[in-house]
């Protein structure tokens, strides 16, 4: 199967490793700046999981496809000529829409960090941390016009445990995902894959987060606070608060019990 990988970051490019270990050809990719404009936060973001995709395809002797916004119909146009069989979408940012999808005779599918239809939209992994889930999951899904509502593939899960930091949830995310690709992309070259709708009535949606929803609310939980340190520590921005007028980033914290401090 030939594919066409749309991803920007470090979890895109273990998921290229992982098409071609499951015996798949890549035929090309796109490439985005580290910083970026979009929907949420037009003035830029800045992708601190970056991987510089020009690069990459330079090494392994594919073409890197620059996506902007305001030249898709061009950007369309590049990737049918590649003529793919499949799109696929890891780590990326944008929505696939109708007419770039219909390029590939197989469709697209892409790799979302929850167990859908749960933690539907974006930054899913930092919201279940942040809600103080025990379990997490990566699905592999169809894309559709909706966000994050195509048929499923499958998925996997796997816990999030009590010290987990949002790193710790990306690399169980990572290896789940491979192990999606490896099992299912043969499958769906060969049209044996499931095609398993969405319960929309177990359907949860969390919008996306941009640098400053990191400011913690003092008035919350001491667990709470936990959970919400521990969602946005390295490698994103961290929490943060405010003292003096002076913005001081947390990158770790703890929970003690009422007078604990004193023994410590």
């Amino acid at each position: 199967m030939r594919v066409f990988l749309l991803g920007a970051t470090r979890f895109s490019l273990r998921c290229l490793e992982a098409v071609r270990e499951a015996g798949q050809e890549i035929v090309g990719c796109a490439s985005t700046p580290e910083v970026f404009s979009i929907s949420y936060a037009p003035g830029g973001v800045r992708n601190v999981n970056h991987v510089d995709f020009e690069a990459v395809a330079r090494s392994h002797g594919f073409p890197a496809i620059p996506y902007r916004r305001e030249a898709r119909e061009e950007f369309r146009r590049a990737v049918a000529a590649l003529q793919p069989d499949l799109l696929l979408a890891a780590g990326w940012y944008y929505l696939v829409d109708r007419r770039l999808r219909s390029v590939a005779p197989k469709g697209a599918v892409g790799l979302h960090g929850s167990l859908l239809p749960r933690y539907r939209g974006g930054a899913p992994l930092v919201w279940q941390i942040i809600r103080g889930e025990k379990t997490a999951g990566v699905t592999l899904f169809y894309l559709d016009d909706g966000v994050d509502t195509g048929d499923i593939v499958a998925a996997r899960e796997f816990p999030i445990e009590e010290r987990d930091t949002i790193a710790d949830a990306m690399a169980r995310m990572e290896a789940a995902a491979v192990e999606l690709l490896r099992e299912y992309l043969p499958r769906i070259a060969v049209g044996t894959a499931p095609r398993i709708p969405q319960d929309e009535s177990r359907a949860t949606v969390f919008p996306q987060r941009s640098p400053e929803d990191g400011e913690i609310d003092w008035s919350r939980p001491a667990e709470e606070i936990r959970n919400f340190i521990r969602a946005q520590t390295r490698p994103y921005p961290g929490a943060f608060t405010r003292i003096g007028g002076k913005k001081v980033i947390i990158w770790d914290a703890d929970v003690l019990e009422e007078g604990e401090e004193g023994r410590r």
